[in-house]
């Protein structure tokens, strides 16, 4: 038949029938299907995801629109074939006849391809879920911005914690912010777009709710004892221990007597304090309840302006334990602790010294660091044959605190923990801190006020246990008056 005697077309073309609208149909059948049980799988989860906003709000709408797409495409592409008399429009037949064998075996292949489909877009969202909610996929999908946080996460108190354990606050608003910053992370990671190092943005809530899912405010600890080697930076490598009691004490009286450092967070008592800057590490001004309901307020000399415009905060446990997960450790003590465990032989004369200044060496990339470390220790011990081993340990202690590519090691974070490399304690209690009249002060009497030093020194020192409490004594350095963070930095005492 010729094309000017071709009937005009009748009916409902079967502009879609063809396979590549076949395909986009299929796509967006299961992208349609995925994001209806990721919506599911995050609504009934005991475990909030932060990342299945990403799978439901941008993966399962990109398929969709490239399924319809190959919808379009391929209806155009129909259409230009019959408008060219390539096809011929016909009226679609609907009708399935059961008791045709054909008809049956069509409708039951369809049935298997159908059951089968949704089968695989189930288990493969399914999956998706779980490994987006794991602990490799939060540190290792964005390699490159969360490996600091990540590898150091390994290495803390929390490490069999998950992520999304303590990154997702309670409550709908928190979980709403969870959804919208995964996303975020999701162009900052694909565009490039991140802070070196990252920066705590506090878009994601984590307050004393959170720890408390886990730890109990209520509990009584009392005196913790705690031992520190250390070894004094010279060409012996002298050992200088302190045996301690830490009094942490406990914050509610129906469990013992409150006091000690744990006396901030007693259940009877509000702290509240004031920060000039973002770190909360210049406190100039504080304030404290009793249970009495007196209130006593303290500040230093140069807190001239009032409180007018501040933000006042009520202290909670993570303006001491601020670094729970994410520990980077400062060079003296991983490389002390390395040394108390022999991983770095002590009888390389000046080894605290040397595996100072080969971690301090600049470097661009995590490999340079690790080559200029090895090559710095062989120079400074040429003639030695027991540095192999005390080289693999210094580089194992950049590779897990040490990320110059984020720029990141442990000057980047304040760590309020203690007070020997940070401030901490120090931040209120630095004497300074003074009564409206003048006859009080917040500042530790001495160190006994929050430790016992029951033994310090090497050797025969260790044994002379005194219950009381010894006299800390620092060497070749006064003691008293002064904050430790002044000169100890965490790796080089400052000139």
């Amino acid at each position: 038949m010729s094309k000017e005697s071709m009937p005009a077309p009748t009916g409902r073309s079967p502009l879609f029938k063809n396979w590549v609208s076949v395909a986009g149909i299929v796509i967006v059948a299961g992208s349609v299907f995925s994001f209806v049980l990721l919506m599911v799988l995050d609504l009934f989860a005991s475990r909030q995801n932060p990342y299945v906003g990403i799978l439901t709000w941008i993966v399962a709408p990109a398929f969709f629109i490239l399924g319809s797409a190959l919808v379009i495409v391929g209806w155009v592409l129909s259409k230009r074939q019959i408008i060219r008399g390539l096809r011929e429009a016909r009226v679609p037949r609907m009708v399935i006849d059961l008791t045709n064998p054909r008809h049956r075996h069509y409708l039951t292949l369809s049935v298997a391809i159908g059951v089968l489909f949704l089968l695989l877009s189930a288990v493969g969202s399914y999956q998706t879920y779980r490994v987006t909610s794991s602990v490799q996929f939060c540190g290792q999908a964005c390699h490159q911005p969360m490996e600091p946080q990540f590898v150091t996460y390994q290495h803390s108190p929390h490490a069999k914690v998950e992520c999304t354990e303590c990154h997702i606050g309670s409550g709908a608003a928190n979980f709403i912010k969870a959804k919208f910053n995964g996303v975020h992370q999701l162009y900052a990671a694909a565009f490039n777009d991140f802070h070196r190092p990252i920066r705590i943005s506090g878009k994601i809530e984590i307050n004393q709710k959170t720890c408390e899912q886990c730890h109990w405010p209520e509990r009584y600890v009392g005196n913790l004892e705690r031992s520190y080697d250390h070894f004094l930076m010279d060409e012996t490598n002298t050992p200088f221990s302190v045996r301690l009691l830490l009094k942490v004490g406990g914050a509610d009286t129906t469990h013992g007597p409150p006091g000690g450092i744990h006396w901030h967070m007693s259940l009877a008592n509000k702290v509240e304090y004031v920060a000039s800057d973002e770190l909360k590490q210049d406190i100039p001004w504080v304030r404290i309840t009793d249970a009495q309901g007196k209130v006593t307020e303290f500040q230093r000399p140069d807190f001239t302006n009032g409180l007018a415009g501040q933000t006042i905060h009520r202290m909670d446990c993570r303006d001491c334990h601020n670094r729970p997960a994410h520990q980077f450790r400062a060079p003296g003590d991983a490389v002390e602790l390395a040394m108390s465990l022999g991983k770095i032989s002590t009888k390389l004369p000046n080894i605290k010294k040397e595996a100072f200044v080969a971690l301090m060496g600049a470097s661009s990339t995590k490999e340079e660091g690790l080559e200029k470390i090895a090559a710095s220790l062989r120079k400074a011990y040429t003639n030695s044959t027991d540095i192999d081993g005390s080289i693999a340990a210094i580089q194992a202690i950049y590779r897990q605190n040490f990320f110059p590519e984020m720029k990141t090691d442990w000057r980047t974070y304040p760590n309020n923990i203690g007070h020997k490399d940070w401030p901490g304690c120090f931040r209120c209690h630095d004497g300074k801190h003074k009564s409206s009249d003048g006859k009080r002060t917040l500042g530790a009497s001495d160190c006994n006020s929050c430790h016992t030093i029951l033994a310090q020194g090497s050797g025969e020192d260790l044994k002379k246990l005194n219950p009381s409490g010894h006299t800390f004594f620092h060497i070749d350095a006064p003691n008293e008056d002064f904050n430790c963070n002044n000169c100890h930095t965490g790796a080089l005492l400052k000139e």
